[in-house]
């Protein structure tokens, strides 16, 4: 069997990218409030991944991707300390991609994002967004090969770690990793919770 391969994200996996998280995040709770239509999920999040990996994390080269001798199986989506803050002009270019995503949804994801960004931490810290793998390809280590690299980046540096884990059966897999839950964030309308979760370095 090939080897896992972890390499930096370039823009040239843009679309493999969102591909593969889309498929990855299908059934989670927060993306099925979202996107409620099982018929135009898949297609929402896959341009709205595409167009977050492209236009925001992979510019400021925190993210990475996995493989094992085929395409990218897993990827994740990091902003680094000190590069969380979406500029006017990466808005501007993100804008017509979210509209056309999420449609009507928009105003349910501007009122999360808001919440989220009351429970960010201020401490420079490496911020995961997003990690998954396509199922085609879950559970054969991918996911765990990416966290490690950058955990391992986050020990050498002597820097925390971030997420909000917007899964419950998902919290024994951060856990493991040395993230500890730090609250609850309550999304609006009636949504599922998401859980804040840190870690120090080690």
């Amino acid at each position: 069997m090939a080897e896992i391969e972890v390499e930096a994200a370039q823009r040239r996996d843009a679309r493999r990218i969102g591909t593969v998280l889309a498929r990855a995040f299908y059934d989670d709770p927060v993306t099925s409030w979202m996107l409620p239509d099982d018929r135009t999920r898949l297609k929402g999040l896959t341009r709205a991944f595409t167009g977050l990996a492209r236009h925001h994390f992979l510019p400021r080269g925190g993210s990475e991707v996995g493989r094992r001798g085929g395409p990218v199986g897993a990827a994740t989506l990091w902003d680094p300390p000190g590069q969380r803050k979406t500029s006017w002009f990466e808005e501007l270019r993100m804008a017509p991609v979210m509209l056309w995503s999420l449609r009507s949804r928009v105003p349910a994801s501007v009122r999360l994002q808001e919440i989220m960004e009351e429970h960010h931490p201020e401490e420079p810290h490496w911020y995961l967004m997003l990690i998954g793998s396509d199922p085609s390809v879950r559970g054969a280590g991918l996911g765990q090969a990416l966290m490690r690299s950058r955990l391992d980046r986050c020990d050498a540096e002597r820097v925390p770690a971030y997420l909000e884990n917007s899964n419950p059966k998902n919290e024994a897999y951060y856990l493991r990793f040395g993230f500890e839950v730090i609250g609850e964030i309550k999304v609006p309308d009636g949504g599922p919770s998401m859980w804040p979760m840190w870690r120090e370095p080690r």
